[in-house]
């Protein structure tokens, strides 16, 4: 019985050293590298960021970059439709600016990996429980997030987000 992490590891090699076969004995390789390499299902890393800039900025013209059937997973939380995470962020941003800065990108033909360092800068008292307590205006929080973007027909159909590192707890800034 074979386990399935040989298989898995045979099959790798086997597809490697066919590109490197390939590739010495002149065959031409596809144009789809390329693509896959600047775009993510359709949409290009400049794209990307006009994206988190409109979400920056709190213009609602963000969901525009939403599938109808978009799924937004934010830890156990689901949010599911353009309005219904456009909904969502209201909230908060009428308590919170939220930056998001893209450190790094990296696309398939089926989506998206990107590393999001944002800031949270609280400037009104909010009675929610979504960060684990009430916050009062002044705090800030800066988190590294890595999220995952499924893209289909050119735009966002699930999304992933996961916070690897608190850069710095709540804390009070003038």
């Amino acid at each position: 019985m074979v386990d399935a992490g040989s298989s898995r590891r045979a099959f790798l090699v086997s597809g490697a050293a066919g590109v490197v076969a390939g590739a010495a004995t002149g065959a031409s390789l596809s144009a789809a590298p390329a693509v896959a390499a600047t775009s993510g299902g359709g949409l290009t890393r400049e794209q990307f960021i006009a994206y988190t800039t409109l979400f920056n900025n709190n213009d609602p013209a963000f969901i525009q970059y939403y599938h109808d059937d978009v799924v937004l997973e934010l830890g156990a939380k689901e949010i599911r439709t353009p309005q219904g995470i456009r909904d969502f962020y209201a909230d908060v941003k009428a308590h919170i600016r939220e930056k998001v800065e893209v450190t790094h990108f990296v696309s398939d033909a089926t989506g998206i990996a990107a590393e999001l360092p944002t800031e949270f800068r609280v400037y009104k008292d909010w009675d929610s429980n979504f960060f684990g307590r009430p916050l009062k205006a002044g705090e800030v929080l800066r988190v590294i997030s890595f999220v995952l973007y499924w893209v289909k027909d050119g735009k966002f159909s699930r999304i992933k987000s996961a916070r690897y590192k608190l850069v710095n707890d709540w804390r009070m800034e003038a």
